[in-house]
């Protein structure tokens, strides 16, 4: 009982959609009807407001890090349940009929809570393939992939199943920009 409580609890914040709510007090726009469509902080940046954009990237990330931090500081057993409850929250949240963001920087969230060493691999990763290519997508794509390939390497095997399962779940919400850079269709991002 104990388990599904602490799992309804990461779900549930996971699934606070930042991006959505910003835009609506700012902005008293509907993201969903920008850029993308998408609640994320890559879309939330197309607002043209980077304030908006950046404080999106900064709660999606945290919405992940209280919830696993509490866990690895309480029930060590139950952080990649609440791990992965976390994520599906922001993937498919409630409030918004399950349809929300991509899920990376609440990813980002969890790398760091579970080990901060993995958490700055991602970002560098994403900031030289971004640098390279300026596709936020498929910076985040190849960065998730380079976790467990890390993991793997640094004799970490247990570790590798949770982080392949990630990179399957992004590989899953980034589908249509798959099609788009495979098309040559993508947009690409301004960070700064």
């Amino acid at each position: 009982m104990e388990y599904l409580t602490i799992g309804i609890i990461s779900y549930l914040m996971g699934s606070i959609p930042f991006g959505f709510i910003l835009t609506k007090i700012f902005l008293k726009k509907d993201i969903r009807e920008i850029g993308s469509g998408n609640i994320g902080a890559t879309n939330a940046l197309r607002t043209g407001n980077k304030f908006i954009g950046y404080l999106t990237l900064s709660l999606d990330i945290l919405k992940a890090v209280i919830p696993v931090i509490y866990v690895k500081l309480n029930q060590t057993e139950l952080i990649y349940i609440v791990s992965l409850c976390a994520f599906l929250g922001h993937v498919f949240p409630v409030w918004l009929k399950f349809k929300g963001g991509k899920g990376v920087a609440t990813y980002v969230g969890i790398l760091f809570a579970i080990n901060i060493f993995l958490g700055f691999i991602f970002c560098v990763s994403w900031l030289i393939i971004f640098l390279i290519f300026r596709y936020s997508s498929l910076s985040s794509l190849l960065s998730s992939i380079v976790i467990p390939i890390y993991i793997f390497f640094s004799n970490h095997i247990s570790n590798v199943f949770f982080f392949g399962i990630m990179f399957v779940l992004i590989f899953y919400t980034h589908r249509e920009n798959i099609k788009r850079l495979k098309n040559k269709e993508e947009s690409k991002t301004k960070i700064y």
